[in-house]
């Protein structure tokens, strides 16, 4: 018996749904709103624990074309620039996990999995088609997209707003060709405003965090030397932090800020040029190394290609139970069930984990016996205490990182004292996701 399911959303966490379910056996029709398959943002981190299913899904060699593999990860205090601990990763990650940490340009990422869907013969991908909605009667689900161009605007433009609404254009679809595609399941991976999540739990719209992240990408050889680096660091400091690594094998040098603040306006009208000045304000009080480093990296850019682009973060609360992440024969993954800080570097790594154990629920629903909705129930129940628990960790983590006065103190001196355990994640990097 073939099954069909249906994919909203054509981002890293839709096009590791539609693999993993294309491996389970069903056949699988993506919608992406976009004219063009591709990615917006700068680094990402991959865990052992992320890393486990993408080599399980034969991704190994693809994906060492393109990441890079730091051989430890440091945390600094961003105002002394003292270290404060470090976690050894490269073979030390791999002996104790059996994969490896790895750091990855988000477009690489993007791509080796649109590579692998593609080589695929049972999935089909379909551009500019914006999800309107769904009905689901029991027997199958319907999908309803208008089609010809993009109904959305995407989501680093007028989504996140500074006071958090939807795109303008949400309410008012762009004229195109109205479709309904039948299916056995509806996978919404549409992201952090997912119309899926919308109408199926009708919740508020995701909160502002208060934390902008500007992010910047470099080639290693155009930094002077001393600022190159094989690592990750991590400066903490007062309100806020900076994530520094290697992409590219190494070759490109991904950075990024966090410093707690507002946006004034839409990212829309932003004036992206003006960044680096109000990164440097926020971080004159840093020591020398990360002002350097700073200041480096935006001598790389220009008035029509400023260095650092700016994002406002968003999320939501932690999941508080499966009937968020399923109902019926709709399941939602990645962002649109569980929009989480960067403060533990999963949020890719979750969306991929779904993916995976969604493929595992999806192939026991080939038995006319079992039913979807049960295997869809079964698939947020594995998932749904896991996200919530990684989403809250981040959230911890993000105040931690940002201490002042004696929590800043206190961090100090544990870190200090036990780096390594601290950083350290066996409870995330040791837990192995069901890969097909």
């Amino acid at each position: 018996m073939i099954r069909q399911a249906l994919v909203a959303g054509g981002g890293i966490g839709g096009l590791a749904a539609a693999l993993a379910a294309s491996r389970a056996g069903w056949d699988v029709r993506l919608y992406e709103r976009a004219t063009a398959f591709s990615e917006v943002g700068a680094g990402v981190q991959l865990g052992p624990n992320v890393v486990r299913v993408l080599h399980g899904w034969g991704l190994q060699d693809a994906l060492a074309r393109v990441a890079a593999l730091p051989h430890r990860l440091q945390v600094r205090n961003a105002v002394t620039g003292l270290e404060l601990g470090v976690l050894p990763l490269g073979k030390t990650a791999l002996r104790k996990y059996g994969a490896p940490y790895v750091t990855i340009h988000r477009a690489d990422l993007h791509a080796l999995l649109l590579h692998a869907v593609q080589a695929r013969d049972n999935v089909w991908l379909n551009l500019q088609s914006c999800v309107a909605g769904y009905a689901d009667n029991g027997r199958e689900v319907t999908l309803q997209t208008t089609e010809g161009r993009p109904v959305c605007q995407p989501p680093e433009a007028a989504a996140l707003l500074a006071h958090v609404r939807p795109p303008q254009s949400a309410s008012t679809p762009a004229p195109g060709r109205a479709l309904e595609v039948e299916g056995d399941a509806l996978i919404g991976a549409d992201g952090l405003w997912s119309r899926v999540r919308q109408q199926m739990l009708g919740d508020a719209p995701p909160r502002v965090t208060g934390h902008l992240a500007y992010r910047a990408m470099v080639a290693q050889a155009s930094l002077p030397e001393r600022l190159r680096s094989g690592q990750v660091t991590a400066w903490l400091g007062p309100r806020l932090h900076v994530v520094q690594y290697p992409v590219r094998g190494g070759e490109w040098l991904n950075v990024v800020a966090i410093v707690q603040g507002s946006l004034q306006g839409d990212l829309q009208s932003w004036d992206h040029s003006a960044n680096a000045a109000e990164l440097q304000a926020a971080t004159r009080h840093t020591s020398a190394p990360l002002r350097e480093l700073i200041d480096a990296v935006t001598q790389g850019g220009s008035q029509s290609a400023p260095a650092w682009r700016l994002w406002p973060l968003c999320d939501r609360p932690p999941i508080s139970g499966a009937h968020q992440q399923a109902q019926g024969r709709v399941a939602l993954l990645g962002d649109a069930a569980h929009p989480m800080r960067p403060y533990l570097a999963q949020g890719a790594g979750m969306a991929i984990e779904d993916a995976a154990e969604l493929g595992a629920a999806l192939a026991q629903a080939l038995d006319p016996v079992i039913d979807v909705p049960t295997v869809l129930q079964r698939y947020a129940l594995n998932r749904w205490q896991r996200n919530a628990r990684v989403q809250a960790r981040s959230q911890r983590n993000g105040q931690i990182f940002h201490a002042q006065g004696p929590l800043r103190w206190a961090r100090d001196a544990s870190m200090k004292l036990l780096g390594e355990r601290l950083l350290d994640l066996p409870w995330l990097y040791g837990a192995r996701a069901s890969v097909l």
